[in-house]
């Protein structure tokens, strides 16, 4: 409030950063049960979402986040022994604080920047050349969203295209390429996603960055290097607050195609309207599944 009285920043940014004291919660310390390890370690977390800083890490990560995609574009984030030295770490941010990422990419972009670059987290030298592929976990299992959970059609959508567009990227050769891609197919496949839906996603990740060409062993490194630089991002529409007005329903699949009867009735009948000035937006909320019913969120 004393910057905002002193007017050095302005109304917008005082109410981004401006924390409610009924809202805001202490750190709290949890843990979780890392099950796929002898013993059953546990698994340290210290959650902040309601910090008395959130705000203010949702600002500063929106401002630096830009700024390091586009100058650490090439690099990507490493991890290792020193010298036969284990590192321990005493200082980091907190859990869930949109901040924490950013800082950490920024900080290893300075630190690494004059050291040969990691791009995966597998590599095997052939012949005297790189090869590169994507690591799996030996705890790794083929399990997904399934697709005939009740969520929403686009997040299904997005974790075949995600995976294969990591898939390219990671891959150093057509052959490691295509028996990942296989690998992903099958996956999907067990979890219930329709073939013709996975190649549709496939084709997706081309699409975006404009390529018309199908994948072969011939043309497949020049269009991995133009996945590699290109950042693909989701066209943002600005929204305007004050003429838009947000409706939310819990998703089911029996009123899957409620959004679109909704705007066909409401173009029907407030075409003519002064009310129709307001854009309806329909958003969905996820069932009650079995995790939220016994989970309580601190």
């Amino acid at each position: 409030l004393d910057l905002r009285l002193a007017h050095w920043i302005t109304q917008k940014q005082y109410e981004l950063l401006c924390v409610k004291p009924s809202e805001a919660k202490l750190a709290h310390l949890y843990y979780l049960p890392k099950t796929h390890k002898p013993g059953t370690s546990l698994h340290p977390i210290v959650s902040g979402l309601k910090h008395p800083n959130i705000k203010i890490s949702t600002y500063l990560n929106q401002l630096l986040r830009p700024l390091f995609d586009k100058i650490a574009l090439k690099t990507t984030a490493t991890s290792r022994f020193e010298e036969g030295q284990y590192y321990h770490q005493i200082r980091g941010g907190a859990m869930g604080s949109p901040l924490t990422l950013t800082i950490a990419n920024c900080y290893m972009f300075f630190f690494e920047r004059n050291t040969v670059k990691q791009i995966t987290n597998a590599g095997e030298n052939i012949d005297a050349d790189l090869f590169t592929k994507v690591y799996h976990k030996p705890s790794y299992e083929p399990y997904y969203l399934p697709f005939n959970s009740v969520h929403p059609l686009h997040m299904k959508k997005n974790i075949p295209f995600a995976m294969f567009l990591r898939a390219i990227r990671y891959c150093s050769t057509f052959k490691a390429f295509l028996d990942e891609r296989e690998d992903l197919r099958m996956a999907l496949l067990l979890n219930k996603y329709p073939g013709k839906f996975i190649d549709n996603q496939f084709n997706r990740v081309l699409k975006k960055c404009n390529i018309t060409q199908s994948l072969t062993s011939n043309n497949y490194n020049t269009i991995r290097k133009n996945i590699i630089y290109n950042i693909i991002e989701e066209e943002k529409i600005p929204t305007d607050h004050y003429r838009t007005m947000f409706i939310h329903f819990t998703y089911c699949l029996n009123i899957r195609t409620l959004p679109t009867k909704f705007h066909t009735l409401w173009n029907k009948y407030f075409s003519e309207s002064p009310i129709n000035e307001i854009i309806p937006v329909i958003g969905t909320r996820n069932v009650q599944n079995l995790q939220k019913q016994l989970v309580k969120n601190k």
